[in-house]
């Protein structure tokens, strides 16, 4: 299955059906009288998040969704059928964005959120709803109300607690394999990974989900390479594990080319918690790594951790690493959620 992120869609919902003009004409019945009934609504477009998907390839071959009218009324004060809805099936995690493509309409974070994106016109009244005393026998009926067309680009961003970054190369994937039961493409080669890939890592019988992402460049923020068009996967993470390659020619080059990216991006993720690891140590002496350690925390201005993905030396510490940073984040978010609870008006 191809990965997509981002696609438009063209939406548009059913108009509502018109009234009748009918008088009820029957034998042995001298005052008959109107029968006109009402129209039926159109149908509503929604969108709705559920569960096992996690691209939006399937808007690639559809891109317009159509609901149907609702049908005229009838004589005998018949209402018209009401025309059926249609709901698009995003995965979690889509915003549904205006077509200026910024203005935000919904984000849909939880299984089974649902969000109206083009409500039904309303079905026209018969001559049947405008009898009255003074008017018994009205020869008018209302239109149906017309559907809205809109259109409208939906953006995937993963939904994840841990974000990898750093180059192509990193030792993301590696990272990744080592720790579930992901399958990503491993190669000796750059850019190896295409498109974001999602693992299940577990320790100390605590479970949590790591986004892998195509490695960045310098220049990535003005299209270089793949860009920073994967991005987005990591804003909703609660840490960003920054892998720096251990035997490249200049780590400390290596780990500010990546900063200086991420920040030109802007937004919430410069300023997520970031741990900072020192990967493929496997290949490095115990001097080598003494002096890499200590030259990386001068320029990162703070700890940073030894690691080797592909032999698995000190992988669960920096596990539990993040796993302490999932903790903090989750606990940050409750206690401002009862800030915002206790600063709130009291209502009856």
């Amino acid at each position: 299955m191809k990965f997509l992120d981002l696609t438009k869609v063209y939406i548009r919902s059913g108009g509502g059906g018109g009234g009748c003009v009918s008088f009820r004409r029957e034998k042995f019945i001298e005052y008959g009288g109107p029968d006109g009934g009402d129209g039926g609504n159109g149908g509503s477009v929604w969108a709705e998040a559920v569960e096992g998907l996690n691209t939006l390839i399937d808007f690639r071959y559809q891109q317009h969704f159509f609901a149907r009218s609702g049908q005229a009324g009838m004589g005998s004060g018949r209402t018209g059928a009401r025309g059926d809805d249609i709901v698009l099936r995003v995965p979690v995690g889509t915003e549904i964005l205006d077509e200026d493509q910024e203005t935000l309409i919904a984000d849909l974070t939880e299984v089974g959120q649902r969000v109206l994106l083009a409500k039904g016109g309303n079905g026209g009244f018969g001559n049947l709803h405008f009898k009255s005393s003074t008017n018994q026998a009205p020869r008018r009926a209302n239109p149906g109300q017309e559907g809205v067309e809109r259109t409208l680009w939906l953006r995937l961003k993963l939904i994840a607690d841990v974000g990898l970054l750093g180059l192509p190369n990193a030792g993301k994937s590696t990272f990744l394999a080592a720790t579930s039961n992901a399958r990503p493409k491993i190669a000796d080669y750059p850019f190896t990974t295409l498109y974001p890939n999602l693992g299940v890592v577990g320790v100390d019988n605590v479970e949590f989900v790591v986004a892998d992402i195509p490695g960045l460049i310098e220049g990535a923020s003005e299209g270089r390479g793949l860009g920073d068009l994967f991005l987005g996967h990591v804003e909703r993470c609660a840490v960003l594990l920054h892998l720096v390659d251990g035997t490249s020619g200049d780590p400390m080059e290596d780990y500010r080319t990546i900063v200086n990216e991420v920040e030109a991006y802007g937004g919430v993720l410069a300023e997520k918690p970031r741990i900072t690891v020192l990967n493929k140590i496997d290949a490095l002496d115990a001097e080598e790594r003494a002096f890499l350690k200590e030259e990386m925390e001068a320029v990162a201005e703070g700890p940073v951790m030894l690691m080797s993905g592909a032999s698995q030396e000190n992988v669960t510490e920096v596990l539990r690493a993040l796993r302490k940073e999932i903790d903090d984040n989750r606990l940050r978010i409750k206690q401002a959620d009862e800030a915002d609870e206790e600063e709130a008006p009291w209502q009856p």
